[in-house]
């Protein structure tokens, strides 16, 4: 059996008495009560051609069951395997017990005050990924708001040197949301380089921003009246709501992330 630990990093360590073995895909029966269901076609193309150039790299989690296996992660590998026929993938058997004690392991970890940014952003991805999870089921699953969740997960999409400055102390949480606030890499890394070279507060980062021509979010102060409604909106839709004032009236934006996102918002005016 495996054991499951925190490393230094903030990341539960699975141990490495985990096996890879290998099964037939054919053997693989999907979850049911699989969290995750809808798949773009591209996306699912994407990994197509990557796994038809570079063959599957992470394994699969399954359990055994009386017939063969059934799959906890790796619905998309699953699939496109089965698109290439391909005879035999990469899996880790694990016991239901066992796959339980990682939950636990990860979301005690989760808890620990004292993890940073990017180590709350890297736990909060290994549970979505161990789990095949949504941002709405991770979010359930923490008991927290899908925005913050969301947001915190953002952190994994700022360039690795970034990542690193946020892990070490170098740059604060604060920071890190003005730089996402940022549409490209390039801006990302130029603000970051005089972000350390002047020593500059998340203040003075903010007000680089509205000089530089960041995104329309950072350029637009918001009052704390609108940050209040901001938020409750944003608690209600599980989503990142922006308020923007004109001179009269204004316009309120609801951020998504795919169309299941989009789907849940109008499930949610309708209502």
């Amino acid at each position: 059996s495996s054991s499951a630990s925190v490393s230094h990093a903030g990341i539960v360590d699975r141990g490495d008495r985990e096996q890879v073995t290998k099964v037939s895909p054919s053997e693989i029966v999907p979850n049911p009560k699989q969290p995750r269901q809808n798949f773009t076609e591209s996306a699912l193309e994407e990994l197509v051609e990557s796994i038809r150039e570079h063959g599957i790299i992470q394994p699969l989690i399954v359990t055994r069951t009386a017939s063969g296996y059934e799959l906890i992660a790796g619905e998309r590998r699953l699939r496109s395997a089965k698109k290439l026929g391909l005879t035999e993938v990469p899996v880790i058997i694990r016991r239901a017990d066992e796959q339980k004690k990682l939950e636990w392991a990860i979301i005690e970890n989760i808890q620990r005050s004292n993890l940073n940014a990017l180590e709350l952003a890297q736990s909060y991805k290994q549970l979505a990924d161990e789990f095949n999870l949504t941002q709405e089921a991770l979010a359930k699953r923490l008991g927290k708001p899908r925005s913050s969740v969301a947001n915190i997960l953002r952190i994994m999409s700022l360039p690795e040197e970034i990542q690193k400055a946020i892990g070490e102390g170098v740059i604060t949480e604060g920071h890190a949301k003005v730089l996402m606030g940022l549409d490209s890499e390039v801006k990302q890394q130029q603000l970051f380089k005089k972000i350390l070279a002047n020593q500059m507060s998340v203040n003075d980062a903010m007000q680089e921003t509205r000089k530089s021509g960041g995104t329309k979010q950072a350029k637009v102060m918001v009052g704390p009246n609108d940050r209040d409604k901001e938020l409750a909106l944003g608690r209600w839709f599980s989503a990142k709501v922006s308020i923007k004032r004109g001179r009269k009236g204004g316009t309120i934006v609801i951020g998504f992330g795919d169309d299941e996102d989009l789907s849940e918002i109008v499930i949610k005016i309708e209502s």
